[in-house]
């Protein structure tokens, strides 16, 4: 215990020097501000005053010309995971602190992504796996920035081993948590909602639909109009962002075909979910499981407004892929989750770093926005026969 203070004190000094020194972490300004203005002041945090004071704190100015609005578009309940924070006034420390929080919830998701996939690698790989999530490119980033995804990720991988557990109640209530990114769940929740009614898991239905109603009431309450400015607030974010869709950003190399590419990735994608979502709604955990991470990752790629910092979210996924290479290929298997791991983490960097200067922004938009979500959705295909039968893959190595 006195060890893990210490490093949650050091950690929280360091994030707290480069807080100082980096002018980042605008994911976290918009709803440290958005949050710090409603609870001092009750103003909405949807509205232009608090939008101007976030655009201040950025730039010393209100948006102008290309620069991000930086707008409030998380629903009002999120404020509860941000009230902590919010009530730290000196800003720098609070994004410490914040900083140091999501760093704990990556090493949290990665021991809980291992338990889920039943692997038990080497104290030295557990190690390699625990380094690897804290400093390759979409934790860092996801860091940096201060991207609550990262604990959305934290609650999915928990939300899965709980329901694997059956612990209903509390796996219902993560997962109306996790619509403080909607985005991020708005096609894995339909599918869990439909396999949780064939397999009969009434509690978890009541606890999801019944602790989401609880949170949009409470908003309510507390400005009771908020639900139409959040939409109105979600309607305008993509005319002040970068290119959010997988369409979108191909038609930038290939201007006035995104209408086709939208509709094209949209049909084959969606095909292929209603298929899997067909097939396993009666199906195991385990295809359960594997057709929530096809799930996530094609919400990445089917026209859902997002962007590579939300694809911390497909790690779960890769670690499900590399611990069903390691008990797939036994003696090889440590070599090939370490080159794996190697290749992601030198090649996503490498990626940054060759494009980092503006004349090259369109090319780091295009591979960011493909890379982890085609490795993901490979990989997911390479190891479903494995995954969802898992008896008869057995029988079929031993024979």
């Amino acid at each position: 215990m006195l060890l893990g203070a210490f490093v949650v004190v050091g950690l929280t000094w360091v994030n707290a020097s480069f807080s100082k020194n980096n002018h980042e972490g605008n994911d976290f300004l918009v709803n440290y501000v958005g949050t710090r203005s409603f609870v001092l002041e009750g103003l909405s945090p949807y509205s232009d005053e608090v939008a101007i004071r976030i655009q201040t704190a950025a730039y010393g100015h209100p948006a102008q010309g290309d620069e991000n609005e930086l707008r409030v578009v998380y629903p009002l309940y999120s404020i509860f995971l941000f009230l902590p924070f919010s009530l730290i006034e000196n800003y720098f420390f609070a994004r410490a602190v914040w900083m140091t929080s999501l760093e704990l919830a990556l090493i949290s998701m990665t021991f809980i992504a291992i338990k889920l996939a039943d692997w038990k690698p080497p104290i030295w790989l557990q190690g390699v796996i625990l380094l690897f999530s804290l400093i390759w490119y979409h934790a860092i980033r996801g860091v940096v920035n201060g991207n609550a995804v990262i604990f959305v990720a934290l609650m999915l991988s928990g939300i899965f081993l709980l329901m694997r557990d059956g612990k209903d109640r509390i796996a219902g209530f993560l997962m109306a948590i996790t619509t403080i990114k909607p985005q991020l769940v708005v096609l894995l929740i339909p599918f869990i909602t439909v396999w949780a009614l064939y397999q009969k898991r009434w509690t978890l239905i009541k606890w999801f639909f019944g602790s989401l109603a609880v949170f949009v009431l409470v908003g309510i309450i507390l400005i009771p109009d908020w639900i139409l400015q959040n939409l109105w607030e979600i309607l305008k974010y993509p005319a002040y962002n970068p290119a959010g869709t997988l369409a979108a950003v191909l038609a930038e190399w290939v201007p006035g075909l995104e209408s086709q590419l939208k509709w094209g990735i949209l049909i084959v994608l969606g095909t292929l979910l209603l298929y899997e979502w067909w097939t396993g709604r009666k199906g195991s955990f385990e295809r359960f499981l594997w057709v929530s991470f096809l799930t996530l990752t094609i919400s990445q790629w089917i026209g859902i407004q997002t962007d590579p910092g939300n694809f911390i979210i497909l790690f779960p996924a890769i670690i499900l892929i590399l611990a069903t290479w390691d008990k797939r290929w036994k003696a090889k298997g440590e070599f090939i989750v370490i080159s794996f791991l190697a290749i992601l983490f030198f090649g996503l960097w490498i990626i940054l770093i060759m494009t980092i200067n503006q004349p090259y922004q369109l090319i780091q938009r295009i591979l960011m926005f493909i890379s982890l979500p085609l490795i993901s959705l490979l990989g997911l295909y390479w190891i479903k026969w494995w995954v969802v039968n898992p008896a008869r893959s057995y029988w079929i190595d031993y024979k």
